[in-house]
């Protein structure tokens, strides 16, 4: 196992925010993450955090104005960077909603992205094994949370990996990107044109060909900019009332696509995931 590096470590509500690397080999390359670590010996049921196109592993530290509450909670967080950086892919800096920043929490099987672009791989094995090795994190007591690209991802990775994943919410999240520009774009890139193959990281599809998971909370701003094209929680409200999911969508007047938002509503979803991880 690579070892984790320490870069950067700052005390925070008595405990630690992290900000670390590590050689990743499902990703050929080095991939960075941050990590929080409540005060005590642990170990802690951690909050996996998964971000937004143009995000690396600092926005959500920085700005959701988590740290307070998960050092309440006893919750450590893991964020990871939203891609590989660096990889000489031809093309990966050219767009910010395709290559660095923007790797959408799957798996490339489609050339130049498939030798370094395998976030999904990295996240649900990799990562976990080497922070558990690393900090004093239980990754069997796992909630994973996300904000638009990285809602998409949340969803999608509950989904897919239930064993995994014991608490799923979402902010903003890309409901349906098999029916939106940025996953269209993205999914043709890194999965192909063959579009039966995407349904497999749609959280909607993943749902009507029986994907479940206990209960779902999303939060989402009435006045973001992306809510009608590249969004469409209706989509996901439609597909889990058609299976009997337990979906709580709070739709709030007036907020954003911002960090302004998520740090508004964090609170709750720190607590929801709090009340599944340490029961």
């Amino acid at each position: 196992m690579n070892a984790v590096e320490i870069r950067q470590e700052h005390l925070t509500f008595g405990g630690r925010t992290l900000f670390c690397a590590h050689q990743s080999e499902h990703c050929a390359g080095p991939m960075r993450f941050s990590v929080f670590l409540p005060s005590g010996r642990g170990p802690f049921p951690v909050l996996l955090w998964l971000s937004g196109l143009t995000c690396t592993e600092e926005n959500f530290m920085t700005k959701a104005g988590a740290q307070r509450q998960a050092a309440d909670l006893g919750l450590a967080l893991l964020v990871p960077d939203t891609s590989p950086r660096e990889t000489g892919v031809p093309g990966e800096d050219e767009d910010w909603d395709l290559g660095s920043g923007a790797a959408f929490y799957l798996d490339a099987s489609e050339p130049p992205w498939r030798e370094h672009y395998r976030m999904e791989s990295w996240i649900t094995s990799e990562l976990p094994a080497a922070v558990s090795h690393q900090f004093p994190i239980d990754v069997s007591r796992t909630g994973i949370s996300g904000h638009s690209m990285g809602g998409h991802g949340a969803l999608t990775l509950a989904l897919r990996h239930p064993e995994l994943f014991h608490s799923v919410s979402a902010f903003s999240p890309i409901c349906a990107p098999t029916r939106c520009p940025w996953g269209e774009k993205a999914f043709s890139a890194y999965l192909g044109h063959d579009r039966d193959a995407w349904r497999a990281h749609d959280s909607c599809e993943l749902i009507r060909d029986g994907g479940s998971v206990s209960r779902i909370l999303v939060d989402q701003g009435l006045d973001d900019p992306f809510l009608e094209e590249q969004l469409r929680p209706e989509l996901l409200e439609d597909a889990c009332a058609d299976r009997g999911l337990d979906l709580v969508l709070r739709r709030h007047k007036g907020y954003d696509h911002s960090y302004y938002f998520v740090s508004s509503f964090i609170d709750d979803h720190l607590e929801w995931h709090a009340k599944s991880l340490t029961a």
